[in-house]
């Protein structure tokens, strides 16, 4: 997949965000041949793989001007460098515990001038404010992210408001089990979205 797929699935981005994620291969490559911050193999499918599936959040859910964003274990950018560039007028905070990925994703988001992205080496017990969303894709469990990151939320229990939203795969029920009388939950096939085989049974989570 190149970005002539991307863009078929998001028409309506203007000429700044086109060029912005017609970059994103390239600046990966350069920076994945210094650090290793994507696998090497799964740098054949890029956009597939992390644009695309970073955006089925976007597909979910309208991030609107003026909301925070957290994007928990960032690792190289994923789910946030792409959904930065789509809602460029949302603020979105990357942590992750890994310093040398954090310098990856602020060299990226500065070369493509992402303005509306702050990236810092941290833990999330370490984060004191609070947000409106909170991302992430399959570095821990449903119980573990809510556990971790609930008490950074503005808002619980509406689901208008925000929430958790996460990409996993798999079998959920005993993860949503798990979760209990505190979590509402919602999940969304993305393969309703997108028709490459990759996202079946990969889904976007919703907890709030």
């Amino acid at each position: 997949m190149d970005t002539t797929s991307l863009f078929k699935y998001f028409p309506d981005l203007d000429v700044k965000q086109r060029e912005q994620y017609n970059q994103l291969k390239d600046l990966y490559l350069d920076w994945n041949s210094k650090i290793n911050v994507i696998s090497r193999k799964d740098m054949e499918h890029f956009y597939e793989h992390h644009v695309l599936h970073s955006l089925a959040i976007a597909k979910y859910y309208e991030l609107l001007p003026g909301m925070k964003v957290m994007d928990l274990g960032t690792g190289g950018g994923f789910p946030g460098i792409p959904l930065a560039i789509m809602f460029p007028q949302t603020e979105f905070y990357l942590i992750d515990g890994t310093g040398k990925k954090i310098m990856v994703v602020n060299a990226v988001k500065d070369a493509i001038g992402l303005e509306n992205v702050v990236a810092e080496h941290k833990r999330a017990e370490e984060v004191k404010d609070k947000f409106d969303v909170i991302t992430g894709r399959a570095v821990m469990t449903l119980p573990e992210i809510a556990n971790l990151a609930g008490n950074k939320l503005r808002i619980r229990g509406d689901a208008e408001a925000g929430g958790i939203i996460y990409l996993k795969g798999g079998d959920l029920t005993e993860e949503f089990k798990a979760l209990g009388r505190y979590w509402k939950h919602k999940k969304a096939i993305i393969s309703k979205w997108y028709k490459e085989e990759y996202f079946l049974e990969k889904y976007v989570v919703h907890l709030y």
